[in-house]
């Protein structure tokens, strides 16, 4: 792996790691807003969270 790969992997680490948070607290206050859509933050966070550790350039 050449030293351009592996800085491009750590940039995408950084990006995936970065927006994960933004979407907790999103969600977060999302529930204490409007505690009825609890079931629908959940399953839309649990699937963002999937989606970028199964395809981490989707972050950016």
């Amino acid at each position: 792996m050449t030293l351009e790969q592996r800085e491009e992997d750590l940039r995408m680490t950084i990006h995936s790691l970065a927006l994960t948070p933004l979407i907790s607290l999103i969600a977060g206050v999302l529930i204490l807003v409007m505690p009825r859509l609890l079931n629908y933050i959940v399953a839309l966070y649990l699937i963002a969270v999937g989606l970028l550790g199964l395809f981490p350039h989707l972050a950016g």
